[in-house]
This record gives structure tokens, C-alpha cells and sequence, in this order.
């Protein structure tokens, strides 16, 4: 069978942030790629290098601290690592999207909804005349489910909930029908009932548009119901890949393992505490000369200790930095 061709491919990335303390290695040597209307879910806990991936992508690391220094990022025949700021910018927003955590932080407080949709229109098409962009707007505010999208149009964040601050940056992300949506953590700050509307309109959209997203989340729950495919990420590395129920069923990294077994499930005894990985996440100002999940892992031997384990497979389409995977 004929598989489609990635619409982005992320190879051997490497980024760092300066700070104080030294040098922050927050990805190294990040690997992946993803298909047209396809959701990949980047997983780990916080600190894992997520979000760097993200903005590495869109370039939008702070600087000076934050810097790419290595890698390719490959779209649409072209490497965004090192694309002039001008085209960069004509693709960022336009034809890659990004979803912050917390909308509140990423929509300006003194400016109404309707400003900021109207301006983010306008900055990728200069043809459209202001009565086509208010009504494009409107329309935009209707597909994600706001209701009296003419009043909401007038409010400012604060006059909204949390729920309808999503919608609304999920509507300036489809502003420009984008080819690739990054999520990052869109449903954290959000209650259950709210969180399942919101990756239910992703899910329609994604649809509806045919659009690549990159789901970033810590929640396993919110991952088996959005992805086709996920990448655990810990200390800046993808540890393991593969489709979705491959990895629910049959984990093979020691780090995915724990992960999956510190969920709650319906089988698990009323105030049980639950299982915990032990130790803590190795600094990244200091990176080991072995696994970095080697002083945490129960399988840990000499030869974690000595290297860092290359990417093995293990069946088509799943494949884990480890060792000893056969052992897990």
C-alpha cells in the first residue's frame, strides 16, 4: 500500500537556551515526520522539550537565549532552519498554525475579539476589503461554535470563559486554512465537558480542512482519543513512536510503561495510590554520558551507563531508544 508523502519532517533537531546556570539542552537529536490529515501526539511530562519542538518549528524560540543548532525541518520542499525571517513569516500563521496553552496569555487584553481576528485576516490577505474581513470573521467565530458571534465580536478576553478563549484562538489558527495546526496543550486549563467540545471541534475541523496537527499534551487520555500516531518525548529525546494502539498495547520503552501504568483506570481500587516513576528528571544543564532514563530505570545496566541507545524498531512503525526494550 502507498503511503502519503509527509507534509513536515523534523530531522536530528537540536536546540539549547542560554541561561546563568549555562547551557540548556532542551532537544537533542529530535526526529519525526507527519501526513496530511493525520494527529501526532507529542507526550511527556513537563520540562521534556515539548514545546521547544514547537516553537522550534515555528521559529519562534525567545531570543537570544534560544537558538536551533542543528537539525532540518522540511516543508513543502523547503528547510523553515534556515528560511529568510520574510518567508518564515509568510508561512507562520499562514500555512502552519499554532494553538497556545493559555489563551488568556496569547490574545492582547486591551483590544476586542473582532480586532484581533480582523488584524490576523488581514496580515495574509491584503486584497480583502474591511467589510469581507468582518464577515469572514463572523463566520469563522460560527464554525467554532460561538454563539452571538456579532456581539462576541465586541468583547474583550476577559469577557469570555475559558472554553470560548480556545475557540477563539482555534479560530484565528483556521484563519488562513493552515496545512499543519501545533496544539500545545490547548485543553490543560479547561474542565472535562469543556476539554471534550473542544477536541471535538478540532476533530471536525481537522475533517473538514484536511490539515496535519501536532498534538502536545502530558495526558494519555486526551492522546488516545485525538492521535493516529504519538512520540514520547523524555529529557529532550523521543524515546519511543509508534501508532497509537500499538503503543497503548504493547509498550516498549521502560519510561512509556510507567506512564501508562500511573493512569487510573476503572479496575483500580477506590484510593489506591497509584504506581510512581521513581527519582526525578536528570538536569539538562547536565547531560549524561548514557540513557538519560538510566538513573530511573529498574533494567538500567552497564551498557545504559556507557551510551546513548540508538532508535531500534520494533514492528512497522513503532520504534524505542532502549536497550533492553525486549525486557519491558
Amino acid at each position: 500500500m502507498l503511503c502519503n508523502a509527509p507534509v513536515l519532517t523534523v530531522q536530528d533537531l537540536a536546540a539549547s537556551f542560554k541561561i546563568d546556570e549555562g547551557l540548556v539542552r532542551a532537544v537533542q537529536g529530535v526526529s519525526f515526520s507527519i501526513e496530511k490529515g493525520k494527529t501526532l501526539g507529542l507526550v511527556g511530562e513537563s520540562g521534556s522539550g515539548k514545546s521547544t519542538v514547537a516553537l522550534s518549528i515555528m521559529r519562534l524560540l525567545p531570543k537570544p537565549s534560544g537558538t536551533i543548532k542543528s537539525g532540518r525541518i522540511l516543508f513543502d520542499g523547503r528547510d523553515l532552519v534556515t528560511l529568510p525571517p520574510d518567508s518564515m513569516r509568510n508561512i507562520r500563521g499562514k500555512r502552519i498554525a499554532m494553538i497556545f496553552q493559555e489563551p488568556m496569555t496569547a490574545l492582547n487584553p486591551v483590544y476586542t475579539i473582532g480586532d484581533q481576528l480582523v488584524e490576523m485576516l488581514a496580515l495574509h490577505h491584503h486584497e480583502m476589503t474591511r467589510s469581507s474581513l468582518l464577515e469572514a470573521c463572523l463566520e469563522l467565530l460560527k464554525k467554532v461554535g460561538i454563539s452571538e458571534p456579532q456581539r462576541r465580536m465586541h468583547d474583550y478576553p476577559h469577557q469570555m470563559s475559558g472554553g470560548m478563549r480556545q475557540r477563539v484562538m482555534i479560530a484565528m489558527a483556521l484563519t488562513c486554512k493552515p496545512d499543519i495546526l501545533i496544539a500545545d496543550e490547548p485543553t490543560t486549563a479547561l474542565d472535562v465537558t469543556i476539554q471534550a467540545q473542544i477536541l471535538d471541534l478540532m476533530r471536525k475541523l481537522q475533517d473538514e480542512y484536511g490539515m496535519a496537527i501536532i498534538f502536545i499534551t502530558h495526558d494519555f487520555g486526551v492522546v488516545a482519543e485525538m492521535c493516529h500516531d504519538v512520540a514520547v518525548m523524555y529529557g529532550g529525546m523521543i524515546v519511543e513512536e509508534a501508532p497509537v494502539n500499538d503503543l497503548f498495547k504493547c509498550p516498549r520503552h521502560p519510561y512509556t510503561k510507567g506512564l501508562l501504568e500511573s493512569m487510573p483506570c476503572l479496575s483500580t481500587r477506590r484510593k489506591a495510590p497509584l504506581p510512581v516513576i521513581k527519582g526525578k528528571v536528570s538536569s539538562l544543564l547536565e547531560i549524561p554520558t548514557g540513557c538519560n532514563f538510566e538513573n530511573r530505570c529498574s533494567l538500567a545496566g552497564d551498557q545504559c551507563r556507557r551510551k546513548v541507545p540508538e532508535m531500534d524498531s520494533v514492528s512497522e512503525g513503532h520504534r524505542v531508544r532502549c536497550f533492553r526494550w525486549r525486557e519491558v
